[in-house]
């Protein structure tokens, strides 16, 4: 069980997907936290370490419609989870992949398995351990995948991350391939592996930052009005032309 805890809220906001100007015009997950958290408008804010905004933005936009209202009720669980800690990075990369690995494609299947050994790599070295040393969960999880673990371990023989570039690229590429590749697994509930992505990411984020996992209690009259207004938004795009 995860170990998110979100206020929820009696009402809950109307998601959509990408960028929007204000909350009249709809809102996404991190718009709705920004807003919520007193900042300026925006779905990149800084109240929410950056990798974890980044799956709660992917998520958000390939979740489907039907399934993104059980998004909203976790929005109050990212706002102040920020930090500058290397492991928060490392780890829900790595959480996300292994969720992803099992179901991708086989070609995403590749990439995943990459990002799982680069992922332990960055690890041992955060840790003090031996570069190639793994997790038992990753072990696991590349043991269901033989073939795809065979072409990482020769891509990655002798690759060596840079933690600054890990932080710039690899990780975001990695968040990316896996909320991608578990959109389109043919399994029976996608919505519910993209959102486990984001409960997870969030319980690690929570962890690292030692912050309380019970969530913030957000303001009820500003939460009243995003209600408000991103019902509005989705009445008006719904309108016939």
């Amino acid at each position: 069980m995860s170990k998110a805890q979100p206020y929820l809220p009696d009402m809950l906001p109307v998601l959509a997907r990408g960028k929007h100007r204000n909350p009249r015009k709809g809102a996404c997950f991190m718009e709705l936290a920004s807003y919520l958290a007193g900042e300026r408008w925006s779905d990149h804010p800084a109240c929410t370490h950056p990798l974890l905004a980044s799956v709660a933005r992917l998520v958000n936009d390939h979740t489907s419609d039907g399934g993104r209202p059980r998004l909203a009720e976790l929005i109050p669980s990212v706002i102040g989870l920020a930090g500058d800690d290397l492991h928060i990075d490392a780890l829900i990369s790595l959480r996300c992949a292994t969720i992803a690995l099992p179901v991708a494609a086989a070609d995403r299947q590749r990439v995943l398995a990459v990002s799982v050994l680069v992922c332990e790599s960055v690890l041992a070295q955060l840790d003090g351990r031996r570069w190639d040393s793994i997790s038992p969960e990753s072990e696991r999880v590349l043991g269901a995948v033989p073939q795809a673990r065979q072409w990482a371990d020769r891509f990655t023989s002798n690759l060596r991350p840079r933690l600054a570039a890990f932080r710039r690229q690899a990780a975001p590429h990695a968040v990316s391939c896996a909320v991608e590749g578990a959109a389109h697994a043919l399994v029976p509930d996608p919505d519910a592996m993209l959102r486990r992505m984001l409960v997870e990411s969030i319980d690690v984020c929570a962890a690292w930052t030692g912050k309380a996992t019970a969530g913030v209690r957000v303001d009820d009259a500003a939460w009243a009005e995003v209600c408000r207004l991103t019902v509005v938004a989705d009445s008006r795009l719904h309108q016939p032309t």
